[in-house]
């Protein structure tokens, strides 16, 4: 092996004793200690590994060919022989080889088809500071499977910025090793950019500063392709003779990456526009300056709306030093930071794990397929949030990858087995019985990354075109009538043939597996194949389901979720009455639609038949004054029709009658002055004995509506019926006979006075009960009579024969003592012929002017 001295041996008896000892380990090791191409080299020979394979995980499928071809080269092989890889789309390993560099996605698919991993000795999750989903599901996977299958797999989590004791303590106490990195010297300068200036701007004139004040080529961090393609432009003429642009982010072809980080030819420098990519795992030659802008582009999850948005924010702390140590790897450098001083004591610590900001779906989908009934079976350095969590459980429901229990169905299996985002594994598997498998295999691949698509139409909206692109360079054009199109997406869509070969190999190979799970002589159902332009449409709804969108009078769309969207300006696609939307950018209030294909409303029936529910509703409507019944056939939140009912259910009537009654009891029932006296009477005898009486108050009638009022509604509709209702008696007839004849008792409705008069007793107002009698008609009454169970005085409203008040009391004895006299001067004044005794205790009470008739 041809082995040049690393900082990273010095620690390599170390690791070795740690994993012999305790079957885990945790390696840190700063940038340039050779961590990733030396480590699994040195530990291939360990006794532990005899006859075993090992597993080493990058994080990027540029980082797996790049580790794997270095450390063939240290063996003096081929990629392929002892050390191969394995990523998406790409596998180069034999029977002799015994370490496998593969990508996130790859070792969920190893682990799923054989939890137990036989034959492997040694997973190695390098990089795992990225912390991407598919890294922490691994390791959980990897740590189940090592607890109930596999005590002699041994585990190597390594990393340059890791915080080391959450993962050991993961591991299960397991040691950490630390290594020394072989870093030059960086220097640090603040360069800052104002508010104002374009990001591109700002790069392009750092650039030229860097090139004029130091040697070496310069790696540029940029948050997207979209900023570096502006980027690339800014520069274009502005560079010194001899300094190339080298673009570096994850959807170019492998050869322009391969050309990204090897060395600038002869004497010349380069400039390398890289996104994260170039953070960690890669080595780019001859780099002594990095200038980086500071930002992020991450896709942040919503799980009220169920949709992700790509979002730029500002790169945290750790990210930034990686960043900056690429300047060092090779001699002296320094880096150019697009913030200031003040800006960067700001920084947060460490860039947030992806689980607590993706979309979970394929997670919950891989958990599903191990068996897990829940995250809380397995083991996590962050456990899946709640809601993000639910809200994928939700969508795999309505894909039918689960059952109404959360189990894997047989159609979940096949998704899973896909390897795909569970949304395309969905729509390939429905696309394939109806002979449009291709298509849905080409619409997968362009979905998965729909910005490679450039030219004059780069904003319109509808993806024909785009996959009209990829149909074509596959020799499968739309056909037919639609030659046409084919030829104006050519012409509007342009993308690099490098690319468009990559699509065309990552969806053949899917189309191979797809055909693969359906028995072989079994032909589909139909052939769409030749009419995908037509179905395009329907191929996004089965992808997205969620997405489905009906216009709304005003150009926008309502999607099935009950979210809005429209597009951001005018488009081919603006009057069609529904749409399938493959992208959509979620920030604001509404959705701006960006992908979408027309969609036929026939094909709700026929494809999406368990979303449509016939919802009968019966409304009150004020105008009409009656309960109005329809009929509506919704798909989630779009109303496709809604019709009068003719014969509504019953139970639906009287529901929206005890609403309007409970809403409005006051204004639309019949009270009248009877009804309301019975009512006040039993809420007075309410307050006296809670427990015994019932709430008859407007509130606690609305409140109860349905037992207070329901028997006697049977055939109501209008509001002349709920006129008919005799509220007195339904009081009544709730009360009972014996509660009515102790109602009578304690709560009268008249008194009697000494004149013989019956007093109507008033049970509202501040001062109830009370009666209003001349004070004539009350000599000789001793006392204030009481009522309510002997609780509650009368209050008397003593009036004078003109029935003017005169006095109110609810003690009459010691009116009489004490306030009579004065009282009966004035009246004696005022009505010089009424009797006025000078004894009221002894004096007969009268109705007229005096007791013996006025003599």
């Amino acid at each position: 092996m041809n082995k040049l001295p690393m900082p990273i041996d010095e620690v390599i008896p170390a690791l070795r004793e740690s994993l012999t000892a305790h079957g885990a380990a945790v390696l840190v090791a700063e940038p340039g200690a050779g961590k990733t191409t030396r480590t699994p080299l040195e530990l291939l020979s360990e006794p532990w590994m005899d006859g075993q394979q090992m597993i080493l995980l990058e994080p990027r499928r540029l980082a797996a060919r790049s580790a794997a071809a270095y450390m063939a080269r240290q063996l003096g092989e081929e990629v392929g022989g002892t050390v191969g890889y394995r990523i998406r789309t790409e596998s180069r390993v034999s029977s002799r080889t015994r370490i496998t560099v593969v990508t996130e996605g790859i070792l969920t698919r190893m682990l799923q088809n054989d939890p137990a991993l036989i034959g492997t000795g040694l997973i190695i999750f390098d990089e795992f500071h990225e912390r991407s989903v598919h890294a922490d599901l691994g390791l959980a996977l990897a740590l189940q499977s090592r607890q109930l299958l596999r005590e002699d797999l041994r585990l190597l989590v390594m990393s340059a910025t890791l915080e080391a004791e959450p993962v050991a303590e993961l591991l299960g106490g397991a040691p950490v090793v630390q290594s020394r990195g072989r870093m030059y010297p960086v220097e640090t300068v603040y360069v800052g950019r104002a508010p104002q200036e374009a990001l591109e701007t700002a790069v392009a004139r750092t650039v030229r500063r860097a090139l004029s004040e130091h040697e070496g080529s310069a790696l540029v961090f940029l948050p997207g392709a979209r900023e570096i393609r502006r980027t690339e432009a800014a520069l274009a003429g502005q560079l010194p003779p001899g300094v190339t642009v080298a673009p570096l982010y994850g959807a170019l072809s492998q050869a322009e990456q391969q050309r990204a980080i090897e060395p600038a030819p002869g004497s010349g420098r380069k400039v390398v526009l890289a996104t994260s990519i170039a953070e960690t795992s890669l080595t780019v030659s001859g780099i002594t300056v990095v200038i980086d802008c500071g930002l992020r582009r991450t896709a942040l999850f919503s799980p009220r709306t169920g949709m992700s948005r790509l979002v730029t924010v500002r790169a945290a702390r750790d990210s930034a030093d990686q960043r900056r140590g690429r300047a060092g790897r090779e001699r002296p450098g320094v880096c150019y930071r697009l913030w200031s001083e003040a800006e960067d004591r700001m920084l947060a610590p460490s860039t947030p794990p992806e689980m607590l900001e993706a979309d979970l779906a394929p997670l919950a989908l891989e958990l599903a397929a191990w068996g897990a009934a829940s995250p809380a079976e397995l083991a996590w350095l962050d456990a899946p949030p709640a809601a993000p969590y639910g809200q994928a459980v939700g969508l795999l429901g309505q894909l039918g990858a689960l059952d109404g229990a959360g189990r894997i169905t047989a159609h979940g299996r096949d998704m899973a087995g896909l390897g795909l985002h569970p949304r395309l594994a969905h729509m390939l598997l429905r696309a394939h019985p109806l002979g449009l498998g291709r298509a849905a295999c080409r619409l997968a691949a362009l979905l998965e990354e729909p910005g490679l698509f450039k030219g004059p139409a780069q904003g319109d909206g509808d993806l024909r075109g785009r996959l009209a692109v990829l149909m074509a360079a596959g020799g499968e054009g739309s056909g037919g009538h639609h030659a046409a199109h084919d030829a104006y997406a050519t012409r509007a869509f342009a993308a690099d043939s490098a690319d468009v070969r990559r699509l065309l190999i990552v969806s053949r190979q899917w189309e191979q597996r797809l055909a693969a799970m359906f028995p072989p002589d079994a032909a589909p159902a139909v052939d769409l194949e030749r009419d995908w332009y037509e179905y395009c449409g329907l191929l996004i709804a089965f992808a997205y389901p969620d997405r489905i969108a009906r216009r709304r009078g005003d150009g926008r769309y309502l999607l099935r979720s009950g979210r809005g969207a429209a597009f951001g300006s005018v488009q081919p696609l603006s009057g069609e009455p529904y749409l399938a939307i493959a992208e959509v950018d979620d920030e604001g209030a509404e959705g701006r639609i960006l992908l979408s294909a027309p969609l036929r409303e026939s094909w709700l029936a026929e494809f999406f038949a368990d979303g449509l529910r016939e919802e009968k509703s019966a409304e009150w409507d004020d105008e009409v004054g009656a309960v109005r019944a329809r009929i509506r056939l919704t798909f989630g939140a779009i109303v496709l029709k809604d019709n009068p009912d003719p014969t509504p259910a019953p139970e639906l009537v009287l529901e929206a009658l005890l609403k309007v009654v409970a809403e409005q009891s006051s204004r639309i029932l019949p009270w009248n002055a009877k009804s309301r006296q019975l009512q006040a009477r039993i809420l007075f005898l309410r307050r006296v004995d809670e427990e015994k009486w019932p709430d008859v108050s407007d509130e606690g009638l609305a409140l109860n509506a349905e037992d207070w009022f329901g028997p006697y509604m049977a055939g109501f509709r209008k509001k002349a019926d709920l006129q008919t209702l005799s509220l007195h008696s339904i009081l009544e007839n709730r009360l009972g006979w014996q509660l009515i004849q102790e109602l009578n008792t304690e709560a009268p409705t008249h008194l009697s006075v000494p004149s013989g008069s019956k007093i109507p007793i008033r049970y509202e107002g501040p001062q109830a009960p009370y009666a209003a009698v001349r004070l004539q008609e009350v000599f000789g009454m001793m006392e204030t009579p009481r009522i309510g169970y002997g609780r509650i005085p009368v209050t008397l409203h003593l009036l004078s024969p003109a029935s003017r008040p005169v006095q109110v009391t609810s003690d009459l004895s010691s009116f009489w003592h004490n306030t009579y006299f004065e009282v009966k001067k004035d009246l004696k004044g005022r009505y010089p012929k009424h009797y006025w005794p000078d004894d009221p205790f002894a004096a007969t009470a009268t109705r007229r002017v005096r007791p013996d008739g006025g003599k």
